[in-house]
């Protein structure tokens, strides 16, 4: 195995947030499939065998609320279907987010939109149950939507969605080359992280508490990546990523703001420890 030099940790302060004392950040599990650790990071086991979580996180803000991913839909066998035979993973299918929301009473009309980390199918297969929401995605990730062989998915499930566009104005954040900050206080900002896809995105988030999250997408599939400080198996980097050297990068960043923040890849179950589920307890106001 080769680890990645240590950066750097993060010298500078943390960006101004001043997130409302109502915001909070909600986990919605929609189920797993099974890789293997060797698949997911350089000197993984073959017999160590993971349940790759395909979720969705609810951010709620008194501006208007976000999903960040929609994890796995109503037609997950159907989206499956339009995949290459050997990305067909056994998975497990749990509630989608759509229905999670329902359950909870939560009143859909709240959701600003869907921000996607990435448009590959299993951040995109619960847009199909999420009619009438905004997906929102940056002028590089459509493109690489509309044009890439791994957007089979995300065309199909985001046909009758509006998209809102946004661009990165609010400049560097963390080490990132250009953000955007949603609602203007610093509480969730998506930051282009580019590298697995052309668009790939950071959205981090700061809540009342002070407590901050960096929602990483794919820059890694499993926590591994930032605490062994290891990449995708080489052939995995040429398979999955766009532009590996870039991915690196992102890697690098992150490892360097770990002690500052929970990072979450979004496949990594453990990842999510500690953010709560949606009940109507919680539900936002």
């Amino acid at each position: 195995m080769s680890s990645l030099a240590v950066p750097p940790a993060w010298a500078g302060p943390l960006p101004e947030a001043n997130p409302p004392s109502d915001m909070g950040v909600y986990h919605l599990p929609t189920g797993t499939y099974q890789t293997r650790a060797a698949l997911a990071v350089r000197g993984g086991s073959l017999r160590d065998k993971r349940p790759f979580a395909a979720s969705a996180t609810l951010v709620r803000h008194p501006a208007g609320d976000l999903l960040i991913d929609a994890g796995f839909g109503a037609d997950l066998t159907q989206h499956l279907a339009m995949l290459p035979w050997y990305m067909r993973s056994p998975h497990q299918a749990g509630h989608t987010a759509a229905e999670q929301l329902d359950a909870a009473g939560y009143d859909r009309g709240r959701l600003l939109g869907v921000v996607l980390t990435h448009t590959h199918w299993d951040h995109a297969s619960g847009l199909d149950s999420l009619r009438g929401t905004p997906i929102w995605l940056n002028t590089a990730e459509r493109q690489h939507a509309a044009n890439e062989p791994d957007g089979k998915v995300f065309r199909s499930v985001s046909q009758g969605h509006e998209i809102h566009a946004y661009d990165f104005g609010s400049g560097p954040y963390l080490g990132f080359p250009a953000s955007h900050d949603v609602h203007g206080d610093g509480s969730v900002v998506i930051a282009l992280a580019a590298g697995h896809t052309a668009g790939s995105v950071i959205v981090f988030v700061t809540v009342p508490s002070g407590k901050r999250y960096a929602f990483v997408g794919d820059l890694t599939w499993q926590l591994d990546g930032i605490r062994r400080r290891v990449e995708r198996p080489w052939l995995m980097q040429k398979f999955a990523d766009n532009d590996p050297a870039l991915v690196r990068e992102g890697l690098l960043r992150m490892i360097a703001l770990d002690a500052l923040m929970q990072i979450v890849p979004a496949h990594d179950l453990g990842a999510y420890d500690g953010i709560p589920r949606l009940t109507h307890a919680r539900q936002p106001r």
